[in-house]
């Protein structure tokens, strides 16, 4: 049976009674499987509280030093261990780990990017940049194969003492591309939208030419471009499939697949 990697978004993290039906849902699920998780949406809730202003660009957060200290202590604190109690609770044998335990996943500091405009760059602070080369397949297929499901976070590690914030979805992508598996992006919509006002409106494919085409008019924007970008890549970098869908895993909608040609 083929590996299965889930990465459920913070909206769903935030919603105690979606993440409750999203874990009860992922552990019943049968197989080695691997969840990732954001908590973006609960970060930027306690910076506010703490008078720090959250800057996203382009989809990604800028992470200064007090920001990662937050994200840090939501991502690898209260949202993993929350998520893996309660899927413990379920029957699922969960461990909760960011990318410096057991140097499960490496990351390396993101030089400032030039931004889509062509002119603007952007230093983004303390995050993290991985790939599938970063991740630890044979510690991971351990524990895969001892029936435990790990729980991985955003928060990864340079192996030289420094802390990184990596963008859940790229996490995602990376892993789902070493293990070879199937990656299910999940979220509180259906999946891809053509309208984001019609939750029925759902793209069911999305080519790599579709994709370029439809940020040029605005079709995807913001958080969905990421999310698209690294659904592509963890294709083309070995996963077996990349699909954009629900985090109501019991759901008739079957999201939107990405894929990179139509032949």
């Amino acid at each position: 049976m083929g590996i299965k990697v889930y990465k459920v978004g913070g909206n769903v993290v935030e919603n105690e009674d979606s993440l409750l039906r999203f874990c009860r849902q992922f552990a019943s699920i049968e197989g080695p499987k691997v969840l990732i998780h954001g908590g973006g949406v609960m970060a930027s809730a306690i910076q506010k509280e703490l008078g720090q202003h959250p800057i996203k660009i382009e989809g990604r957060r800028v992470t200064d030093e007090e920001t990662l200290k937050v994200v840090t202590m939501v991502y690898s604190g209260w949202c993993n261990k929350h998520i893996t109690a309660l899927l413990q609770a379920h029957g699922c044998n969960a461990i909760g780990l960011s990318g410096c335990d057991a140097n499960v996943i490496t990351a390396s500091r993101r030089a400032p990017k030039l931004l889509m405009d062509g002119i603007t760059t952007v230093d983004y602070g303390f995050v993290g940049d991985v790939s599938s080369a970063s991740v630890n397949v044979e510690f991971l297929t351990e524990l895969l194969d001892l029936g435990i499901t790990p729980v991985l976070c955003a928060i990864n590690h340079d192996g030289k003492g420094q802390l990184l914030n990596t963008n859940a979805d790229t996490v995602a992508s990376s892993v789902a591309a070493a293990l070879k598996a199937t990656l299910y992006c999940c979220f509180e919509l259906n999946g891809v939208l053509k309208d984001i006002n019609d939750p029925d409106s759902i793209i069911p494919t999305i080519y790599e030419d579709d994709f370029q085409n439809m940020k040029s008019d605005g079709t995807i924007s913001e958080g969905m471009i990421p999310k698209i970008e690294n659904c592509l890549k963890t294709v083309k970098d070995g996963a077996v499939s990349a699909i954009i869908r629900s985090a109501d895993l019991e759901s008739d909608c079957n999201g939107t697949e990405i894929k990179i040609c139509k032949n």
